[in-house]
Protein backbone atom coordinates (compact mmCIF):
# COMPACT_ATOMS: atom_id res chain seq x y z
CA UNK A 1 0.00 0.00 0.00
CA UNK A 2 1.06 3.41 -0.83
CA UNK A 3 1.41 6.12 1.78
CA UNK A 4 0.83 10.02 1.01
CA UNK A 5 0.84 13.21 3.40
CA UNK A 6 -2.34 14.61 2.47
CA UNK A 7 -1.26 18.07 3.19
CA UNK A 8 1.58 17.68 0.76
CA UNK A 9 0.82 19.65 -2.40
CA UNK A 10 0.69 17.86 -5.72
CA UNK A 11 3.65 18.22 -7.96
CA UNK A 12 4.08 18.05 -11.49
CA UNK A 13 6.37 16.16 -13.13
CA UNK A 14 9.78 18.58 -14.40
CA UNK A 15 9.49 17.14 -17.98
CA UNK A 16 5.53 17.58 -18.14
CA UNK A 17 4.89 21.42 -16.95
CA UNK A 18 1.39 22.83 -17.57
CA UNK A 19 2.64 24.42 -20.72
CA UNK A 20 4.15 20.92 -21.92
CA UNK A 21 0.65 19.42 -21.32
CA UNK A 22 -1.42 22.56 -22.76
CA UNK A 23 0.73 22.11 -26.04
CA UNK A 24 0.28 18.09 -26.14
CA UNK A 25 -4.10 18.63 -25.71
CA UNK A 26 -3.81 21.49 -28.28
CA UNK A 27 -1.76 19.16 -30.81
CA UNK A 28 -4.01 16.27 -30.21
CA UNK A 29 -7.04 18.80 -30.90
CA UNK A 30 -6.24 20.15 -33.71
CA UNK A 31 -3.41 18.08 -35.52
CA UNK A 32 -1.49 21.01 -36.95
CA UNK A 33 1.72 22.55 -35.01
CA UNK A 34 1.79 25.63 -33.50
CA UNK A 35 3.00 29.29 -35.11
CA UNK A 36 3.56 32.10 -33.59
CA UNK A 37 6.22 34.85 -33.84
CA UNK A 38 8.62 36.56 -31.27
CA UNK A 39 12.06 34.71 -30.57
CA UNK A 40 12.70 31.62 -28.10
CA UNK A 41 11.12 32.01 -24.66
CA UNK A 42 13.38 29.05 -23.01
CA UNK A 43 16.38 30.58 -20.88
CA UNK A 44 19.73 29.97 -22.42
CA UNK A 45 23.16 31.57 -21.71
CA UNK A 46 23.00 34.96 -22.86
CA UNK A 47 24.71 38.19 -22.33
CA UNK A 48 23.67 38.89 -18.94
CA UNK A 49 26.38 35.90 -18.30
CA UNK A 50 29.17 38.26 -18.73
CA UNK A 51 30.53 40.59 -17.05
CA UNK A 52 33.17 43.43 -17.67
CA UNK A 53 36.27 43.88 -15.60
CA UNK A 54 36.41 47.53 -15.38
CA UNK A 55 39.35 49.88 -14.54
CA UNK A 56 40.79 50.16 -11.43
CA UNK A 57 44.88 49.85 -10.44
CA UNK A 58 45.70 47.95 -13.43
CA UNK A 59 43.73 49.71 -16.09
CA UNK A 60 43.71 53.34 -16.46
CA UNK A 61 40.04 54.91 -17.32
CA UNK A 62 38.38 57.76 -19.67
CA UNK A 63 37.12 60.30 -17.76
CA UNK A 64 33.43 60.74 -19.30
CA UNK A 65 33.12 64.15 -19.82
CA UNK A 66 36.67 65.14 -21.00
CA UNK A 67 37.49 62.10 -23.13
CA UNK A 68 35.96 61.14 -26.47
CA UNK A 69 35.15 57.55 -26.93
CA UNK A 70 33.95 57.15 -30.76
CA UNK A 71 31.51 54.91 -31.96
CA UNK A 72 31.73 55.21 -35.71
CA UNK A 73 31.95 51.88 -38.10
CA UNK A 74 32.39 51.12 -41.77
CA UNK A 75 31.06 48.14 -43.50
CA UNK A 76 31.95 46.95 -46.71
CA UNK A 77 35.96 47.65 -47.05
CA UNK A 78 36.28 44.41 -48.55
CA UNK A 79 35.33 45.22 -52.35
CA UNK A 80 32.52 47.73 -52.45
CA UNK A 81 33.67 50.93 -53.89
CA UNK A 82 31.05 52.50 -51.58
CA UNK A 83 31.51 50.93 -48.02
CA UNK A 84 28.44 52.56 -45.57
CA UNK A 85 29.78 54.62 -42.97
CA UNK A 86 27.28 54.36 -40.02
CA UNK A 87 27.56 56.78 -36.88
CA UNK A 88 26.77 53.95 -34.39
CA UNK A 89 27.47 50.29 -34.39
CA UNK A 90 23.57 48.99 -33.98
CA UNK A 91 21.94 48.70 -36.99
CA UNK A 92 17.78 47.96 -37.92
CA UNK A 93 17.69 43.79 -38.71
CA UNK A 94 15.40 43.18 -41.46
CA UNK A 95 11.60 43.01 -41.26
CA UNK A 96 9.11 42.97 -44.07
CA UNK A 97 6.52 44.52 -45.07
CA UNK A 98 4.02 42.44 -45.04
CA UNK A 99 4.54 41.36 -41.61
CA UNK A 100 4.69 45.14 -40.64
CA UNK A 101 2.70 47.74 -41.89
CA UNK A 102 3.47 50.79 -44.10
CA UNK A 103 4.00 53.06 -40.98
CA UNK A 104 5.91 50.70 -39.19
CA UNK A 105 8.74 50.47 -41.94
CA UNK A 106 9.05 54.32 -42.11
CA UNK A 107 9.43 54.60 -38.25
CA UNK A 108 11.89 52.46 -38.28
CA UNK A 109 13.48 54.48 -41.53
CA UNK A 110 13.14 57.74 -39.56
CA UNK A 111 13.97 56.67 -36.21
CA UNK A 112 17.48 54.81 -37.80
CA UNK A 113 17.83 58.32 -40.05
CA UNK A 114 18.51 60.35 -36.92
CA UNK A 115 20.59 58.10 -35.39
CA UNK A 116 22.89 57.77 -38.07
CA UNK A 117 22.60 54.33 -38.76
CA UNK A 118 21.22 51.75 -41.29
CA UNK A 119 17.44 49.86 -41.52
CA UNK A 120 16.71 46.52 -43.56
CA UNK A 121 14.07 45.67 -46.08
CA UNK A 122 13.20 42.13 -44.88
CA UNK A 123 11.56 39.57 -47.29
CA UNK A 124 8.83 41.47 -49.42
CA UNK A 125 10.54 44.13 -51.21
CA UNK A 126 11.39 47.79 -50.30
CA UNK A 127 8.52 50.03 -49.80
CA UNK A 128 8.46 53.63 -50.43
CA UNK A 129 8.03 54.54 -47.23
CA UNK A 130 11.33 53.23 -45.93
CA UNK A 131 13.34 53.89 -48.82
CA UNK A 132 11.96 57.48 -49.04
CA UNK A 133 12.92 57.87 -44.91
CA UNK A 134 16.16 56.23 -44.66
CA UNK A 135 19.38 56.97 -45.03
CA UNK A 136 21.24 54.14 -45.76
CA UNK A 137 18.78 50.89 -46.52
CA UNK A 138 20.34 47.55 -46.65
CA UNK A 139 18.26 45.30 -48.98
CA UNK A 140 17.73 41.64 -48.44
CA UNK A 141 18.03 38.84 -51.11
CA UNK A 142 16.00 36.31 -49.98
CA UNK A 143 15.10 32.42 -51.47
CA UNK A 144 11.61 33.52 -52.39
CA UNK A 145 12.53 36.54 -54.46
CA UNK A 146 9.53 38.49 -53.38
CA UNK A 147 9.96 41.88 -54.64
CA UNK A 148 13.00 41.21 -56.30
CA UNK A 149 14.05 43.91 -59.23
CA UNK A 150 17.43 45.22 -60.41
CA UNK A 151 16.26 49.19 -60.13
CA UNK A 152 15.37 48.75 -56.33
CA UNK A 153 18.91 46.07 -56.06
CA UNK A 154 20.51 49.70 -57.36
CA UNK A 155 18.55 52.18 -55.12
CA UNK A 156 19.83 49.80 -52.04
CA UNK A 157 23.04 50.87 -50.35
CA UNK A 158 24.13 47.37 -49.43
CA UNK A 159 22.81 43.76 -50.49
CA UNK A 160 22.13 41.26 -48.15
CA UNK A 161 21.77 37.65 -49.37
CA UNK A 162 19.98 35.93 -46.45
CA UNK A 163 21.08 32.36 -46.52
CA UNK A 164 19.53 31.67 -42.60
CA UNK A 165 18.17 33.35 -40.05
CA UNK A 166 18.62 32.64 -36.37
CA UNK A 167 15.05 31.79 -35.26
CA UNK A 168 14.70 29.55 -37.87
CA UNK A 169 18.04 28.23 -39.38
CA UNK A 170 17.31 26.42 -42.33
CA UNK A 171 13.44 26.96 -42.36
CA UNK A 172 11.32 29.79 -44.43
CA UNK A 173 9.23 32.19 -43.62
CA UNK A 174 5.67 32.64 -43.72
CA UNK A 175 2.81 35.08 -44.01
CA UNK A 176 -0.83 34.20 -43.41
CA UNK A 177 -3.48 35.43 -46.08
CA UNK A 178 -5.12 37.88 -43.69
CA UNK A 179 -1.86 39.76 -44.30
CA UNK A 180 -1.51 39.64 -48.00
CA UNK A 181 -3.40 42.95 -49.15
CA UNK A 182 -4.15 44.09 -52.63
CA UNK A 183 -0.67 46.05 -52.15
CA UNK A 184 1.23 43.11 -50.07
CA UNK A 185 -0.17 40.84 -53.19
CA UNK A 186 1.05 43.46 -55.57
CA UNK A 187 4.30 43.60 -54.38
CA UNK A 188 5.17 39.54 -53.73
CA UNK A 189 3.40 38.95 -57.01
CA UNK A 190 1.34 36.87 -54.97
CA UNK A 191 -2.78 35.94 -55.06
CA UNK A 192 -4.36 37.96 -52.51
CA UNK A 193 -5.82 36.52 -49.02
CA UNK A 194 -3.95 33.38 -49.31
CA UNK A 195 -1.00 31.71 -47.30
CA UNK A 196 1.96 31.87 -48.11
CA UNK A 197 5.11 30.13 -47.39
CA UNK A 198 8.66 31.62 -48.48
CA UNK A 199 10.99 28.91 -49.89
CA UNK A 200 14.31 27.45 -46.99
CA UNK A 201 16.96 28.07 -49.91
CA UNK A 202 17.65 29.74 -52.83
CA UNK A 203 16.52 28.29 -56.48
CA UNK A 204 19.34 28.94 -58.20
CA UNK A 205 22.10 27.55 -56.09
CA UNK A 206 23.05 24.83 -53.84
CA UNK A 207 26.22 25.87 -52.18
CA UNK A 208 29.33 28.16 -51.35
CA UNK A 209 30.61 27.94 -55.14
CA UNK A 210 27.47 29.13 -57.05
CA UNK A 211 26.85 31.82 -54.28
CA UNK A 212 30.16 32.98 -55.13
CA UNK A 213 28.46 33.37 -58.87
CA UNK A 214 25.85 35.02 -57.06
CA UNK A 215 27.94 37.35 -55.61
CA UNK A 216 29.47 38.55 -58.61
CA UNK A 217 26.36 38.78 -60.50
CA UNK A 218 24.81 41.03 -58.01
CA UNK A 219 28.27 43.11 -57.89
CA UNK A 220 28.01 43.53 -61.66
CA UNK A 221 24.27 44.80 -61.62
CA UNK A 222 25.06 47.52 -58.88
CA UNK A 223 28.40 48.17 -60.87
CA UNK A 224 30.62 47.13 -57.72
CA UNK A 225 29.52 49.68 -55.80
CA UNK A 226 27.10 48.35 -53.51
CA UNK A 227 28.97 45.99 -49.78
CA UNK A 228 27.09 42.43 -50.32
CA UNK A 229 26.44 41.07 -47.10
CA UNK A 230 26.01 37.31 -46.20
CA UNK A 231 23.55 36.59 -43.34
CA UNK A 232 23.61 33.27 -41.80
CA UNK A 233 21.55 31.48 -38.77
CA UNK A 234 23.30 30.43 -36.01
CA UNK A 235 24.10 26.75 -36.89
CA UNK A 236 27.56 25.72 -37.85
CA UNK A 237 29.31 29.61 -37.48
CA UNK A 238 32.84 28.48 -37.77
CA UNK A 239 31.89 26.69 -41.19
CA UNK A 240 29.16 29.29 -42.73
CA UNK A 241 31.32 32.60 -41.43
CA UNK A 242 34.16 30.40 -43.65
CA UNK A 243 32.35 29.80 -46.74
CA UNK A 244 30.48 32.90 -46.64
CA UNK A 245 34.32 34.34 -46.92
CA UNK A 246 35.32 32.45 -49.20
CA UNK A 247 32.37 33.29 -51.56
CA UNK A 248 33.16 36.85 -51.79
CA UNK A 249 31.14 38.82 -48.94
CA UNK A 250 31.89 41.89 -47.75
CA UNK A 251 30.12 41.80 -44.46
CA UNK A 252 28.71 38.29 -42.75
CA UNK A 253 25.51 38.79 -40.55
CA UNK A 254 25.15 36.26 -38.00
CA UNK A 255 22.24 35.74 -36.40
CA UNK A 256 21.43 33.75 -33.16
CA UNK A 257 18.41 31.83 -31.96
CA UNK A 258 17.07 34.78 -29.44
CA UNK A 259 16.81 36.70 -32.82
CA UNK A 260 13.18 37.16 -33.41
CA UNK A 261 10.90 36.07 -36.38
CA UNK A 262 7.43 37.20 -37.96
CA UNK A 263 6.23 33.97 -38.10
CA UNK A 264 7.17 30.47 -37.86
CA UNK A 265 6.98 27.14 -36.28
CA UNK A 266 7.43 27.04 -32.16
CA UNK A 267 9.13 24.18 -32.78
CA UNK A 268 11.54 25.83 -34.53
CA UNK A 269 12.04 28.75 -32.34
CA UNK A 270 12.97 27.02 -29.21
CA UNK A 271 14.79 23.80 -30.71
CA UNK A 272 16.60 24.80 -33.79
CA UNK A 273 19.90 26.55 -33.94
CA UNK A 274 22.27 28.16 -31.29
CA UNK A 275 22.17 30.81 -28.60
CA UNK A 276 23.92 34.31 -29.59
CA UNK A 277 26.44 33.67 -26.99
CA UNK A 278 27.33 30.36 -28.39
CA UNK A 279 27.77 31.58 -31.85
CA UNK A 280 30.23 34.84 -32.10
CA UNK A 281 33.38 33.49 -30.80
CA UNK A 282 33.58 30.81 -33.62
CA UNK A 283 32.52 32.75 -36.46
CA UNK A 284 35.40 35.55 -34.82
CA UNK A 285 37.94 32.14 -35.35
CA UNK A 286 36.80 31.77 -38.83
CA UNK A 287 37.81 35.04 -39.72
CA UNK A 288 40.92 35.47 -37.72
CA UNK A 289 41.89 31.71 -39.39
CA UNK A 290 41.57 33.01 -42.74
CA UNK A 291 42.95 36.78 -41.72
CA UNK A 292 39.89 38.26 -42.63
CA UNK A 293 39.11 39.92 -38.77
CA UNK A 294 38.07 43.30 -39.58
CA UNK A 295 38.41 42.67 -43.11
CA UNK A 296 35.11 41.25 -44.08
CA UNK A 297 32.96 42.93 -41.19
CA UNK A 298 30.86 40.94 -38.73
CA UNK A 299 27.64 42.16 -37.76
CA UNK A 300 25.84 39.87 -34.84
CA UNK A 301 21.77 39.78 -34.04
CA UNK A 302 19.76 37.89 -31.71
CA UNK A 303 18.41 39.53 -28.68
CA UNK A 304 20.54 42.08 -28.42
CA UNK A 305 18.80 45.00 -25.93
CA UNK A 306 20.99 47.72 -24.32
CA UNK A 307 23.92 48.86 -24.61
CA UNK A 308 25.75 46.29 -22.37
CA UNK A 309 24.65 44.18 -25.02
CA UNK A 310 26.12 45.02 -27.75
CA UNK A 311 29.63 46.38 -25.71
CA UNK A 312 30.40 42.45 -25.29
CA UNK A 313 29.29 41.51 -28.75
CA UNK A 314 32.03 44.14 -30.11
CA UNK A 315 34.50 42.90 -27.06
CA UNK A 316 33.79 39.27 -28.47
CA UNK A 317 34.86 40.32 -31.96
CA UNK A 318 31.82 41.98 -33.48
CA UNK A 319 32.13 45.25 -35.59
CA UNK A 320 28.26 45.87 -35.01
CA UNK A 321 25.07 44.56 -33.88
CA UNK A 322 21.19 44.48 -35.04
CA UNK A 323 18.23 44.76 -33.46
CA UNK A 324 14.97 44.10 -34.68
CA UNK A 325 12.27 42.75 -31.82
CA UNK A 326 13.85 45.54 -29.59
CA UNK A 327 13.07 48.28 -32.05
CA UNK A 328 9.46 47.02 -32.65
CA UNK A 329 9.51 47.40 -28.68
CA UNK A 330 10.94 50.83 -29.01
CA UNK A 331 8.24 52.54 -31.76
CA UNK A 332 5.33 50.61 -29.79
CA UNK A 333 4.91 47.36 -30.06
CA UNK A 334 3.80 45.38 -26.92
CA UNK A 335 3.08 48.64 -25.52
CA UNK A 336 0.80 48.73 -22.39
CA UNK A 337 -1.45 51.50 -22.95
CA UNK A 338 -3.30 48.45 -24.82
CA UNK A 339 -3.28 46.08 -22.62
CA UNK A 340 -7.33 45.72 -22.66
CA UNK A 341 -7.28 44.82 -26.35
CA UNK A 342 -3.96 42.49 -25.94
CA UNK A 343 -6.45 40.79 -23.59
CA UNK A 344 -8.94 40.57 -25.94
CA UNK A 345 -6.78 38.88 -27.88
CA UNK A 346 -6.47 36.31 -25.15
CA UNK A 347 -2.88 37.50 -24.12
CA UNK A 348 -0.83 40.63 -22.51
CA UNK A 349 1.47 43.34 -23.23
CA UNK A 350 4.74 42.10 -23.30
CA UNK A 351 3.77 38.51 -24.08
CA UNK A 352 1.85 38.89 -27.45
CA UNK A 353 3.26 37.13 -30.34
CA UNK A 354 0.49 36.46 -32.72
CA UNK A 355 2.36 38.41 -35.49
CA UNK A 356 1.12 36.55 -38.04
CA UNK A 357 -2.44 37.01 -37.27
CA UNK A 358 -2.38 40.37 -37.99
CA UNK A 359 -4.42 41.98 -35.34
CA UNK A 360 -1.64 43.85 -33.83
CA UNK A 361 -3.75 46.33 -31.29
CA UNK A 362 -0.15 48.49 -31.89
CA UNK A 363 -0.79 48.70 -35.43
CA UNK A 364 3.05 47.70 -36.02
CA UNK A 365 2.53 43.76 -37.20
CA UNK A 366 -0.90 43.87 -39.49
CA UNK A 367 -2.39 45.16 -42.58
CA UNK A 368 -5.70 46.22 -41.15
CA UNK A 369 -5.97 50.07 -42.42
CA UNK A 370 -7.62 50.83 -39.29
CA UNK A 371 -5.47 49.57 -36.69
CA UNK A 372 -2.38 51.30 -38.68
CA UNK A 373 -3.32 54.46 -38.01
CA UNK A 374 -2.52 53.72 -34.68
CA UNK A 375 1.38 54.55 -35.29
CA UNK A 376 2.67 57.97 -35.77
CA UNK A 377 5.41 57.26 -37.82
CA UNK A 378 6.92 60.28 -36.59
CA UNK A 379 6.67 59.89 -33.02
CA UNK A 380 7.45 56.39 -33.25
CA UNK A 381 10.72 57.33 -35.01
CA UNK A 382 11.99 59.62 -32.81
CA UNK A 383 11.24 56.98 -29.65
CA UNK A 384 13.80 54.47 -31.54
CA UNK A 385 16.15 57.28 -32.21
CA UNK A 386 16.20 58.35 -28.46
CA UNK A 387 16.12 54.29 -28.06
CA UNK A 388 19.32 54.25 -30.02
CA UNK A 389 20.88 56.83 -28.40
CA UNK A 390 20.66 55.64 -25.08
CA UNK A 391 22.24 51.80 -25.93
CA UNK A 392 25.05 54.12 -27.72
CA UNK A 393 25.85 55.88 -24.81
CA UNK A 394 25.42 52.90 -22.96
CA UNK A 395 28.39 51.46 -24.76
CA UNK A 396 30.53 54.25 -24.60
CA UNK A 397 30.14 54.20 -20.49
CA UNK A 398 31.20 50.93 -20.57
CA UNK A 399 34.20 51.06 -23.17
CA UNK A 400 35.53 53.90 -21.26
CA UNK A 401 35.08 52.25 -17.82
CA UNK A 402 37.59 50.29 -19.78
CA UNK A 403 39.79 52.44 -20.80
CA UNK A 404 38.98 52.44 -24.33
CA UNK A 405 38.90 55.40 -26.77
CA UNK A 406 36.50 53.54 -29.40
CA UNK A 407 34.22 50.85 -28.92
CA UNK A 408 35.89 48.30 -30.89
CA UNK A 409 38.83 48.68 -28.63
CA UNK A 410 36.76 46.55 -26.41
CA UNK A 411 38.15 42.73 -25.71
CA UNK A 412 37.92 39.81 -24.73
CA UNK A 413 40.31 40.11 -21.88
CA UNK A 414 37.78 43.19 -20.47
CA UNK A 415 35.28 40.14 -19.59
CA UNK A 416 34.57 37.59 -17.51
CA UNK A 417 32.08 35.00 -17.27
CA UNK A 418 29.30 34.06 -14.35
CA UNK A 419 28.96 30.53 -15.14
CA UNK A 420 30.61 27.50 -16.62
CA UNK A 421 28.84 27.34 -19.98
CA UNK A 422 29.33 30.88 -20.25
CA UNK A 423 32.50 30.61 -20.01
CA UNK A 424 33.07 27.91 -22.59
CA UNK A 425 30.40 29.53 -24.80
CA UNK A 426 32.25 33.45 -24.94
CA UNK A 427 36.00 32.10 -24.20
CA UNK A 428 36.55 33.79 -21.63
CA UNK A 429 37.27 32.84 -18.05
CA UNK A 430 34.96 31.96 -14.95
CA UNK A 431 34.56 35.08 -12.55
CA UNK A 432 37.37 35.09 -9.85
CA UNK A 433 39.98 32.23 -11.48
CA UNK A 434 42.06 32.14 -14.80
CA UNK A 435 40.16 28.91 -16.25
CA UNK A 436 38.31 29.11 -19.39
CA UNK A 437 36.47 25.95 -19.87
CA UNK A 438 37.84 23.84 -22.55
CA UNK A 439 40.69 25.76 -23.57
CA UNK A 440 43.08 26.11 -20.42
CA UNK A 441 43.72 23.73 -17.36
CA UNK A 442 40.78 20.86 -16.34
Amino acid sequence: MTYRNPTTTPRQAAAFDEYTLSEIRRAAATGIYDIRGGGAKRKVPHFDDLLFLGASMSRYPLEGYRETCNTNVVLGTRFAKKPIELKIPITIAGMSFGSLSGPAKEALGRGATMAGTSTTTGDGGMTEEERGHSETLVYQYLPSRYGMNPRDLRRADAIEVVVGQGAKPGGGGMLLGQKITDRVAEMRTLPKGIDQRSACRHPDWTGPDDLEIKILELREITDWQKPIYVKIGGARPYYDTALAVKAGADVVVLDGMQGGTAATQEVFIEHVGQPTLACIRPAVQALQDLGMHRKVQLILSGGIRNGADVAKALALGADAVSIGTAALVAIGDNDPKWEEEYQKLGTTAGAYDDWHEGKDPAGISTQDTDLMQRLDPEAAGRRLSNYLKVMTLEAQTIARACGKNHVHNLEPEDLCALTIESAAMAGVPLAGTDWIPGKSGI
